[in-house]
């Protein structure tokens, strides 16, 4: 391939990767563009402090900061730190805990799940409450949140209806994950709080 055209798949690939996660099903051009320079990427991203992370199983791959070996200057971050609020964090922990234990079942490799069944998760963590339209309300502002944030995908011609991206599995790790049950104890505990 002549170097325009690596150029012509290149430059559209990495950009697509600046802004976000590139999905497989998504851009299947774009994804083969980089598992065929991914050398080529790690070595122009490394540059700006950030690494590739591929995962070619799931069919996903972004660009994360780099920490910088000891003894090295910190660069300045170029991917940002997102605070998350309590009732995301609770939401992502207890989808990640839902895609784990579907795995265990096999089958589907696609999680679906809708909007009610998101709520029945979560809701067993939240303070009770008599206005039910506005629990209902401020669940939605977190499932849309966790939607912005590229861990759930609203389903086309289904409404009501998400998938559970499987990148969920790079942020919220295995031993994270093990140690889900302290940490919905605290979640408990912060929930009987807000009472």
């Amino acid at each position: 391939m002549t170097e325009s055209g690596a150029d012509e798949r290149f430059s559209p690939m990495l950009i697509t990767l600046f802004k976000g996660v590139l999905y497989q099903d998504q851009h299947p051009r774009y994804w083969q563009a980089l598992l065929d320079y991914q050398a080529r990427v790690r070595d122009h991203v490394g540059v700006l402090g950030l690494e590739l992370i591929l995962d070619e199983a799931e069919g996903y791959a972004f660009l994360r900061h780099r920490e910088s070996p000891e003894g090295e200057p910190e660069l300045p971050r170029l991917v940002p730190r997102r605070q998350l609020s309590y009732p995301v964090s609770l939401l992502l922990a207890l989808l990640r805990k839902k895609l784990a234990e579907h795995d265990t079942i096999g089958g589907d490799p696609r999680l679906i799940l809708s909007r009610e069944e998101i709520v029945d998760l979560v809701r067993v963590f939240l303070p009770d409450t008599a206005n039910e339209v506005k629990l209902l309300s401020r669940l939605e502002t977190d499932i849309n949140r966790v939607v912005e944030l590229g861990f759930l995908r609203r389903l086309r011609g289904q409404e009501g209806r998400f998938e559970v991206r499987r990148i969920l599995k790079s942020f919220v790790d295995a031993q994270w994950l093990s140690e889900l049950e302290v940490r919905l104890e605290a979640y408990r505990g912060h929930a009987a709080e807000e009472d």
